[in-house]
């Protein structure tokens, strides 16, 4: 994990042959190698599981309402976050990895049997849901924490990109192929083989080794500090990490930037909401399996691009792409076929997979290891709090407008970041994640921040 520009430069002056020399491929590191596959499979359980979730209540159901709502749980860990980054930080994180999918995986084996048992309402899928989604509330922090621990700061950017593209891809895959199968054998076929994606990866988790760190910073594989060692209560603990996390925070680019992500995930999460029934008029389950496809497609080529998007200045990015992604997304909604309409809708999507792993990046460069799990869940959690809200406010409005309208409506979430970099020039002239400097984006850190 990088720090400031001038430890960047000593890093590379004093080590950057040696580091070559020994890693000369990311793919030669066994521990990514791992943590890639276990993000591989378990993305691939995730989207089976919310594919066939949401499709389920709407089949169930009729009523986008109720689809709103079940969507909205599916992305609680969004919002929920906030508790925790400070957990990650203090936690074992390879046997957190393990046990959430064990978790998820026998959680998930309810619904098939209660179809099977003539059971299957949606009160049970209600019931069930929400273990699912707390199961998956440390996996984000845990992505943010561990990549620095078993990848080298040169190739945070690399790894960051081969994960969003390993995950979007599958999302892309298993999305499209979920709206297959649904149409095909029913959406509760999909949950036995999503058990079985969860116990894999399981099992890929357990090998990975993050005691160590590419910086050489000792990493609290035992548990960490225990707070009621220096006579501090645990919860004393957790809310002085939250301060923690928030003072590095505070005064930064990233609370502006945070505002306008939260925009364009109310808007996401309302298209979520609505995207059952609005695929279903267009064609039924297997347009509602392609729209979700094209999502992942469009954030898949955008994190694929990422890497070589890291000379351009971030902020003319951030205005660009999103200007882009409404009108693409406007288009998709006025589109004259199926088929356009998924087109667009999958290259309204572009921009967001690049900026994600950049984003993912910078965070990586600009702040400290220490502090890294709990500054990614607040920035997280107040940017995503904002997904289920969306979702809840989609259902209502779509009972009122239709979703053609609603989801036309919701373009209106990247419109509005275009917008508001356009009028701060702040934010406009932010530099280039290659040039990432603190001080750029207003990151001030004490130096015993646990850095070298």
């Amino acid at each position: 994990m990088t720090t400031a520009t001038e430890t960047v430069e000593s890093d590379d002056a004093v080590g950057s042959e040696d580091t070559t020399a020994a890693q000369p491929s990311l793919w030669r590191n066994r521990d990514f190698r791992r943590f890639f596959a276990g993000q591989f499979v378990t993305n691939a359980g995730d989207s089976l599981y919310s594919v066939a979730v949401v499709w389920l209540v709407f089949e169930l159901s009729g009523s986008t309402v109720l689809t709103g709502i079940a969507n909205a749980v599916l992305l609680l860990p969004w919002l929920l976050q906030i508790l925790a980054g400070p957990v990650v930080d203090r936690l074992p994180l390879r046997p957190v990895l393990v046990g959430s999918q064990l978790l998820q995986g026998v959680v998930v084996l309810a619904l098939p049997l209660a179809a099977a048992t003539g059971n299957l309402s949606v009160g049970i899928i209600f019931a069930v849901v929400p273990l699912l989604t707390l199961a998956t509330l440390l996996m984000a922090p845990m992505q943010a924490t561990v990549v620095p621990r078993i990848v080298p700061d040169e190739q945070l950017s690399n790894a960051n990109s081969a994960l969003a593209t390993v995950t979007l891809g599958l999302d892309m895959i298993f999305d499209a192929l979920g709206g297959a199968v649904i149409a095909v054998f029913g959406a509760t076929a999909l949950f036995i083989f999503d058990a079985g994606t969860f116990v894999l990866a399981a099992l890929l988790f357990a090998g990975v080794a993050v005691s160590r760190s590419a910086g050489g910073d000792s990493v609290r594989e035992t548990g960490g500090d225990d707070p009621d060692a220096n006579g501090e209560s645990i919860l004393g603990a957790y809310v002085a990490d939250l301060r923690d996390g928030i003072e590095v925070l505070r005064g930064t680019v990233f609370v502006e930037l945070v505002v306008t992500t939260a925009v364009a995930n109310l808007a996401t999460g309302v298209t979520l909401a609505v995207l059952p029934a609005y695929g279903d008029a267009l064609g039924g389950p297997a347009v509602y399996g392609a729209l979700l496809g094209a999502l992942g497609v469009g954030r898949l080529v955008g994190s694929l691009l990422a890497p070589y998007l890291e000379g351009v200045p971030y902020g003319r990015l951030l205005l660009v792409g999103n200007a882009a992604g409404a009108v693409c997304w406007l288009g998709a909604v006025a589109a004259p076929s199926p088929a356009l309409t998924v087109v667009l809708f999958g290259l309204a999507w572009i921009p967001a997979g690049a900026s994600g792993v950049l984003t993912a990046t910078l965070n990586q460069t600009v702040f400290p290891t220490d502090l890294l799990g709990r500054v990614s869940t607040i920035k997280g959690t107040a940017s995503g709090a904002t997904l289920p809200l969306g979702s809840l406010v989609g259902g209502v409005v779509a009972e009122l407008l239709g979703t053609a309208t609603t989801v036309g409506l919701a373009a209106f979430g990247f419109g509005f970041t275009a917008l508001y970099l356009l009028a701060r020039p702040r934010l406009r002239r932010l530099p280039a994640v290659a040039d990432a400097d603190p001080a750029a984006f207003g990151v001030t850190v004490a130096s015993e921040s646990g850095r070298e």
